[in-house]
């Protein structure tokens, strides 16, 4: 259960033995060691093996130990050596152990599995809109004036008096009119186009290879 139990938050913590005494509060973890203070003045100072340790709740760090014996054992004003309690805490189970199952004995063997942590990361792209243009002939019919010099023959009325006549060629400009097409192009805004964005959302399967392990037992001759 100790291997469960975030270790970073038990500090400042209240202690408890097995039969829910206060063993006093949490200083520091330190060498696989709870250094446990009680008291204000004189406080009593007690370093017990992390493994001793049955739950953490978020607000009480629970032993399998009572009182009298963190006293008798665990009380020290300095930290232990690394074997100094070496027979106190995983001997000790493993001897209970032997008294309620007999001469039998059980080992634990952690066996670990790999999982998949999948994340999304978002990355940009680039999408071109490209405009070109595009050459076509348009035909606008336009109607156009002009002046056209046609000669009429009559009876002379009589009142007009008679010129000598030319005794050469002589020509005569009458001047006409016409209208005459000028072309010109003007750019305007046919039409908009409008590019929009929106997310889009697929499912996509990501495969990969995990370890796990497994138990044989084989006889050793």
């Amino acid at each position: 259960m100790s291997s469960s139990i975030d270790w970073n938050d038990v500090i400042k913590k209240e202690a408890r033995g097995s039969n829910d005494e206060d063993l006093g509060e949490v200083q520091e973890i330190t060498n696989g060691y709870v250094l446990v203070k009680r008291g204000i003045i004189n406080k009593d100072k007690f370093y017990i093996p992390q493994d001793l340790a049955e739950s953490y709740d978020g607000d009480v760090l629970r032993f399998r130990i009572s009182e009298e014996e963190v006293k008798n054992t665990y009380q020290t004003d300095s930290p232990p050596s690394q074997d100094q309690y070496s027979t106190s805490s995983a001997d000790v189970e493993r001897d209970q152990a032997y008294e309620e199952r007999g001469t039998e004995e059980e080992s634990t063997i952690p066996l670990t599995e790999e999982k998949l942590d999948v994340s999304k990361r978002t990355s940009e792209s680039q999408t071109t809109v490209t405009k070109e243009p595009i050459t076509e002939t348009k035909t606008v019919e336009v109607p156009v004036t002009h002046e056209e010099v046609t000669i009429e023959r009559r009876p002379a009325s009589g009142q007009t008096e008679a010129q000598t006549p030319v005794s050469s060629k002589e020509d005569v400009t009458i001047p006409v009119k016409k209208e005459e097409v000028e072309v010109t192009k003007t750019p305007y805004v046919k039409e908009e186009v409008v590019v929009k964005k929106k997310p889009v959302t697929e499912t996509k399967q990501v495969s990969e290879e995990v370890t796990s392990e497994k138990v044989n037992t084989s006889d050793i001759e």
